[in-house]
């Protein structure tokens, strides 16, 4: 608000001069559809952003459901499962599972402040 004061201040004590030019208004017009188009461009980004988040704090939920599902109710035993890159997966999930719980609490939470904070935006 200081910035917008100080311009009004300056206008009201100089009292520019606007030349009798017809092309000075649609120059303005021309000027003022251009901001208006990067405005929308740059709320159709933040909108899409916003998006992005929400569907990746979803799959994040989702992804930490299903593995903490399978740290704890499908127990394996990996000595028998080699060296694959199934066996890494189950005993990285078998190592970290009591860590998913927290996982999933802080994305839910993050989802819902992001959303809470999406609707008083809009409001």
């Amino acid at each position: 608000m200081n910035g917008k004061d100080n311009i009004e201040e300056f206008l009201r004590s100089n009292k520019p001069q606007v030349k009798d030019d017809p092309t000075f208004l649609l120059e303005t017009q021309r000027r003022m559809k251009q901001v208006e188009g990067i405005k929308a461009e740059v709320d159709r980004q933040r909108s899409h952003g916003r998006v992005l988040l929400i569907v990746t704090l979803v799959l994040g939920i989702v992804i930490g459901a299903v593995a903490t599902f399978i740290g704890y109710i499908c127990p394996f035993n990996t000595e028998n499962l080699g060296e694959s890159a199934f066996a890494g997966i189950i005993l990285f999930l078998s190592t970290w599972k009591q860590y998913f719980f927290i996982l999933a609490a802080a994305l839910s939470v993050s989802l819902a402040l992001l959303l809470s904070r999406t609707r008083h935006a809009r409001l």
